[in-house]
């Protein structure tokens, strides 16, 4: 599991997994807008199509 911080005041506000996450901090206000950088399916399917079309995957 991942720990997700405020970007301004560094508070916790949650744990866990997500692909996407819009959550306000109820210490300062800010809304922080999370994403994952890629799920570990998309990866794989990129690498497959890649490779099908000849090229290297980095």
């Amino acid at each position: 599991m991942q720990e997700n911080r405020c970007g301004q005041c560094n508070r916790k506000l949650a744990e866990g997994s997500y692909i996407r996450l819009n959550i306000k901090c109820p210490r300062c206000n800010t809304l922080n807008h999370l994403s994952a950088p890629s799920t570990v399916q998309e990866r794989q399917t990129s690498v497959e199509e890649t490779q099908a079309h000849g090229r290297t995957a980095y």
